[in-house]
């Protein structure tokens, strides 16, 4: 049985509503899914998860949160090699810069990501939360 985790930081909920639809998305498919938050990650418990799924706002001029966020996911990269990885989030001012530098910065790391990323504008809507649950299942 695949074992996904979705490792989300949110401060307004909209992120953190999204990374619930995504794990509905999985369980859905017969997988596990754990939430968990930045704080509860090493990359070493990662080689417990078949796939991950990643989400963070948009903060400041278009960057991943960068207190708790943005050093654990750099502490994971390598981690991330080989699994089945998928990225979310919502932002509340521009265009959705942060998402593309963000799947760069994947790229650069050699990360191939699962499916087409998810992002919305303000609080995620039924279009947005039916995207999150495809998601999870595509991770599944």
């Amino acid at each position: 049985m695949s074992k996904i985790a979705v490792i989300y930081w949110s401060g307004t909920g909209n992120t953190e509503a999204m990374a619930k639809a995504v794990a509905q998305g999985t369980r859905g498919k017969g997988a596990a899914a754990d939430l968990l938050t930045p704080d509860a990650v090493s990359a070493a418990a990662l080689s417990a998860y078949t796939g991950v799924a990643l989400g963070c706002p948009a903060m400041g001029a278009e960057t991943l949160e960068e207190d708790e966020f943005e050093p654990m996911f750099q502490s994971i990269k390598s981690a991330l090699a080989g699994k089945k990885v998928a990225l979310f989030g919502s932002y509340g001012w521009g265009g959705g810069e942060w998402m593309r530098s963000w799947e760069q910065d994947c790229a650069a790391a050699g990360i191939s990501l699962a499916c087409e990323s998810v992002i919305c504008n303000e609080a995620p809507e039924d279009d947005t939360i039916d995207a999150c649950k495809a998601l999870g299942a595509a991770l599944a």
